[in-house]
């Protein structure tokens, strides 16, 4: 794997790394354990230096936005890792190696891999430069609270009901699921509609829509 720009003294770790639970016993889930600690302080740390002036919520909403699973599989794609892992049969016929959690994991492993392999300043460095595109382009901006919270937040400060989400249809495998939400408020006269790849997701996109109904009718947020 050259493009993850390391070269293991021990090849069993980046093995068992790259080896998914799919496989049987020996697999990468103790490695995901740790890397997941280590990528969540690496990133703290660099937030904590790169905005000195950031509160710590504005500092936490920044970490969880790069250490999500969407951002850990979309640099797992950066470095092809789906073409190394090691998959079981029903995972391989399922396209496992393209699902965004189990590339995530993957990463999480590598990462607890290397530091076994070395040290913490060498995994830092090479956690620093995968996230380095991402990492100088976030903004303070970027830190506002997400939809779901602040349709709640604005909602209670009006003593109004809350939010009514109620899912209205799911399509697709198991493994690649659409989820349609219906987000309903008192104080419009109409639902909103949201569409994601997770009911989490959905809920959120028809929690914006409300929000923007809202300004639109000249609600201040």
């Amino acid at each position: 794997m050259r493009r993850i720009n390391y070269q293991f003294k021990d090849s069993s770790l980046c093995e068992l790394a790259l080896t998914h639970r799919s496989c049987g016993k020996k697999n990468n889930e103790r490695l995901e354990f740790l890397g997941d600690s280590i990528v969540n302080f690496v990133i703290a740390e660099d937030l904590y230096k790169r905005f000195p002036e950031a509160k710590e919520g504005q500092l936490s909403r920044l970490r969880a936005q790069m250490v999500k699973g969407k951002t850990l599989a979309e640099i797992a794609r950066d470095m092809q890792m789906g073409d190394y892992l090691r998959l079981g049969s029903g995972e391989l016929k399922s396209g496992g190696y393209r699902r965004d959690s189990i590339l995530a994991d993957s990463v999480e492993s590598l990462i607890g891999a290397i530091y076994l392999d070395s040290d913490m300043s060498t995994v830092s460095g090479h956690i620093l430069q995968w996230f380095a595109s991402r990492l100088q382009q976030l903004n303070l901006e970027q830190t506002m609270k997400d939809s779901k919270t602040r349709l709640q937040e604005y909602l209670q400060s009006r003593r109004l009901p809350l939010p009514d989400y109620q899912l209205e249809n799911v399509e697709g495998e198991a493994h690649e699921q659409t989820f349609y939400i219906k987000c309903t408020i008192a104080e419009l006269q109409q639902s909103t509609s949201g569409v994601g790849n997770s009911r989490r997701q959905a809920e959120q996109e028809s929690a914006k829509s409300a929000l923007q109904q809202l300004q639109e009718h000249g609600v201040k947020l």
